[in-house]
This record gives structure tokens, C-alpha cells and sequence, in this order.
């Protein structure tokens, strides 16, 4: 039975490579994000305003739509009693 011994020099060697392939890793991306940063952020943009108006079962904002009126029949906001300089006292 033959048993191989490592060495440390090669051990050292595998955890070099594999320092540097994740380094490279690691730049590739985030050269990747800053350069196209633009880009993706106008896709999150799109995708959320999607999201937002796919429930609206329309697709643009109305424009022009009148405030309704308060009916006529509806209560007055209660008035808070101040405290003095301009503070409300709850």
C-alpha cells in the first residue's frame, strides 16, 4: 500500500489558485454591476412599476380626475385643545 504525502508547498500552491480564481471572481462582477449599473436599475424600476400597476388592471394613471367633495352629512374634525406655542396637547 502506497500512501501519498502531501507537502505543504502544494497545499499552499491549491489554496493560491483558488484565492485567485475567487479574487478574479469577485472583480469580474462587481466591474460587471458598476458598469451596467444604470441598466439594472432602470429594469428594478420597470419590474416594480409593473408590479404595482399589473394590480390596477390599467395601464397609465387618469389624469384630470376631480377631488370628490366631503358629503355633506359627515362630521367636522374634532379641534385639539392647545397647549400654547403653536403645540397640540394630546
Amino acid at each position: 500500500m502506497s500512501c501519498k504525502k502531501f507537502s505543504f508547498n502544494s497545499i499552499a500552491n491549491i489554496v493560491s489558485i483558488v484565492s485567485g480564481v475567487s479574487l478574479a471572481g469577485i472583480i469580474g462582477v462587481g466591474s460587471y454591476v458598476y458598469l451596467n449599473k444604470d441598466a439594472i436599475i432602470e429594469d428594478i424600476k420597470e419590474a416594480a412599476i409593473e408590479s404595482v400597476m399589473g394590480g390596477m388592471g390599467g395601464g397609465a394613471l387618469p389624469i384630470g380626475t376631480p377631488d370628490l367633495a366631503a358629503p355633506s352629512d359627515s362630521a367636522a374634525a374634532p379641534a385639539v385643545p392647545s397647549a400654547g406655542l403653536g403645540i397640540a396637547n394630546f
